[in-house]
């Protein structure tokens, strides 16, 4: 393999193009989601809450319903929310127009993973899609994290976004139970069990 730092100036512009597509991520700080941070007062954003997916990711891994190579998990986490710089994050427990969804954020991954170098850029689209359609163990177990956080979050809350936006117990396990099931059956059941007692405690919004 060759020894790109010893290889001279010609892939100077190789570099200005990831950092071009770095201060373009940077903006993803700025995308604010429905809940809140524990113990503050304002909103999460995409960035943080892509990191504690990729922390829980790690954490939780002996856990997955198959095993996973957990870094090609936290590749995906950490780039499957980046179309959201162009689309705005969408509420995980909103009901209906998920395809338009997808494919607007489909254009924008495009767009924004088009700033790296060609090679670079077909690596990041591709951990995207994988993300997206679901259909391999790291990708079945990356959804199941993604969908459990904001639950954790609401149940260590008191139910905060649950209740701001309206959302039942009944919407809730719509939305996240095949994919929490799928990805990792002892997370289901641990979540089921947390979700039965928040129910008893009043914390949904409907």
């Amino acid at each position: 393999m060759p020894n790109l730092a010893e290889s001279g100036a010609s892939h100077l512009p190789e570099i200005a193009s990831i950092v071009a597509f770095i201060r373009e991520a940077d903006k993803l700080k700025a995308v604010t989601r429905k809940v809140k941070p524990l113990g503050l007062d304002r909103y999460e954003n995409s960035a943080e809450h892509s990191w504690q997916l990729a922390l829980l990711a790690l954490t939780l891994r002996d856990y997955a319903a198959e095993p996973v190579r957990i870094d090609h998990v936290i590749r995906m986490l950490l780039v499957h929310d980046v179309g959201e710089i162009d689309t705005g994050d969408t509420m995980a427990f909103v009901e209906g127009g998920w395809a338009e969804r997808k494919q607007d954020e489909l254009t924008a991954v495009r767009r924004i993973f088009g700033l790296l170098p060609e090679e670079r850029a077909g690596e990041l689209l591709a951990l995207w899609q994988e993300f997206e359609h679901g259909d391999t163990p790291e990708s079945r177990f990356a959804n199941a994290v993604d969908r459990v956080m904001p639950v954790l979050l609401n149940l260590a809350n008191g139910g905060q976004s649950w209740k701001e936006n309206g959302i039942s117990y009944e919407r809730v396990l719509r939305r996240i139970e095949a994919q929490i099931a799928a990805g990792s059956p002892l997370l289901w059941e641990y979540v089921r069990g947390e979700l039965t007692r928040a129910r008893a405690l009043g914390l949904f919004g409907a």
